[in-house]
């Protein structure tokens, strides 16, 4: 029957356990020293070798001829073990056996002189799940067991267990262990085993196991079934998972505002089995080592990733503001935390979204994108440029100066305009012909209009304003989305038009609102200082 590579490769002595040697080096110590405990308590994170170590810890303290503390493996109570044809060594799954009735038994037990070895030794797996009975039933037994009991308790959540517990045991504290190591032992057992893998696929496997050594060894031997040539690809394909090439061209587009090829790149994605919720788990885990190389200066060791990678994180994290980063990680963190066991793809289409345009969420975030945007503008008006601020890392694009008193700044291109005019304008919304355009005092209320048939439209029109101009109706917006809605389907305008006719009473067609600009007094006045004024004017 084939044997799973975690427990084909399980260590059978301290020394063969890797990654714990401040834990493996005190037991074989205390062990040469005689001085056995009574109770241990192994605690750490699932697949770092609690188990492994109290196995083995078993054997050491039953063992007819211990060699420096550890288990020979030859006499006839190591053999017992190994094979598993003995009483004496009881293993509990605390997480099905956790009435006080079991640890009843188990006192009833403890009694009993161990039948062939020298201790009987009890190994409690996930302690923590007790009840708050069973623990008291457990308690008095735990602290004066007879000589020949040895208790080892191993958990996960070692802040669960009661205080008189903790007091009671020898306590020893398992580590993650770290990724070169996890990456060494996949290169011994792929060699062992006559199969190939990369050592970006081996790295790939270490920050999927984060700190297991148990889950690397499972995500190998899946891998291992599927090709005896393993790449990052086919660990993608095997696990599910998107993989770094694909999360930093999402991470690239949602950086520039582009949703439309981020949406796309999510799509695909999905259409090739990729888990939603994993996807969300990986753009947390990009976003937080773009954090980590903004704010620490020797970074490399804690980012678990190839050489190759982590020069391609470095000149993303350029690209990026600390703030800006710091927004889209809490955003996906909220969403990981509002999912349940597994995430929709609309549900990763929304953040995707939100990222991609800030200043669309009703959120601290928003207000704090839409200051930016306002920041930026003046910034630009007042050294003759002009700046698209729908995304965070949006350039700068200068533009030529003006050469007579009328001149306007030039804006990004325009939506189309249609050729006809209105017949006629309504009251209180004159069209000015050669003058300048005037405002439409009743724009909120379109927009309240056209909530009803685009609430899309109506939301990325919300910070905007509209003026009527040479028979037009001007709509001042500086998003991004707005232009490709427009440019993208005819029933957009559509929708714009039908609801100003509907409050206004007059069929106007659209134009962009182009401001006229007198260069000549603002190169005497401080686009900064007016616009503070205006708010404390407000």
């Amino acid at each position: 029957m084939y044997q799973a590579l975690y427990r084909k490769y399980r260590p059978t002595i301290f020394s063969d356990v890797v990654g714990q040697e401040h834990i493996t080096n005190t037991l074989t110590g205390s062990l040469m020293a005689g001085k056995t405990s009574h109770a241990y308590l192994f605690t750490g994170t699932r697949g770092t070798g609690k188990t492994t170590c109290a196995k083995i810890l078993a054997r050491a303290v039953c063992c007819e001829n211990p060699q420096n503390g550890e288990p020979c493996g030859e006499c006839e109570a190591c053999k017992t073990v190994l094979d598993g044809n003995t009483t004496d060594i009881s293993e509990i799954d605390a997480a099905s056996n956790n009435g006080v009735n079991d640890i009843r038994d188990l006192k009833e037990q403890v009694s009993f002189l161990p039948t062939s070895l020298k201790y009987r030794v009890y190994i409690i797996d996930e302690v923590h799940m007790l009840s708050t009975a069973a623990f008291n039933a457990l308690l008095k037994t735990l602290e004066e067991p007879p000589a020949h009991v040895v208790f080892i308790l191993a958990t996960t959540e070692v802040h669960k267990l009661p205080a008189t517990i903790l007091s009671r045991c020898q306590r020893f504290d398992f580590k993650r262990l770290e990724p070169e190591t996890i990456v060494k032992r996949i290169n011994y057992i792929a060699e062992k085993e006559g199969f190939s893998i990369t050592d970006a696929a081996a790295m790939m496997i270490a920050s999927l196991a984060d700190g297991g050594m148990r889950d690397a060894l499972s995500i190998l031997d899946q891998c291992s079934a599927a090709s005896q040539n393993i790449d990052e690809t086919v660990i993608r394909d095997v696990c599910g998972i998107a993989g770094n090439e694909n999360i930093f061209s999402l991470v690239k587009a949602i950086n520039a505002g582009d949703t439309a090829t981020a949406i796309k790149t999510v799509d695909t994605l999905y259409r090739n089995s990729v888990d939603m919720k994993k996807l969300i788990f990986e753009l947390i885990s990009c976003y937080r080592n773009l954090m980590i190389i903004k704010t620490v200066k020797s970074v490399r060791e804690l980012i678990v990733c190839s050489e190759a990678e982590f020069i391609e994180l470095s000149a993303m994290a350029e690209s990026y503001t600390l703030s800006n980063i710091i927004d889209a990680l809490t955003a996906l963190q909220e969403m990981a935390e509002a999912l349940s066991t597994s995430a929709s793809r609309s549900d990763v289409e929304l953040v995707i979204v939100k990222l991609c345009s800030p200043e669309l969420a009703s959120t601290v975030t928003s207000l704090k994108a839409k200051v930016e945007r306002l920041e930026k503008t003046v910034a630009a008006l007042s050294q003759g440029k002009v700046v698209s601020v729908s995304a965070p890392a949006r350039q700068e694009q200068s533009v030529p100066k003006a050469t007579a008193q009328n001149d306007e700044i030039p804006l990004p291109e325009a939506p189309p305009v249609d050729a006809s005019a209105p017949a006629s304008a309504p009251k209180g919304n004159p069209t000015v012909s050669g003058g300048d355009p005037v405002p439409v005092s009743k724009w909120p209320e379109i927009l309240e209009t056209l909530k009803l048939s685009c609430p899309l439209m109506a939301g990325v029109l919300a910070d905007s304003k509209a003026y009527i101009g040479n028979g037009r109706l001007l709509i001042d917006s500086q998003l991004d989305q707005f232009k490709d809605l427009i440019n993208s389907d005819a029933k957009y305008r559509d929708y714009i038009r039908k609801a100003a006719e509907q409050v206004l009473g007059v069929s106007y067609n659209l134009g962009p609102y182009k401001p006229p600009v007198n260069r000549a007094s603002q190169a005497t006045v401080d686009p900064l200082a007016e616009f503070a004024k205006s708010l404390n004017q407000n």
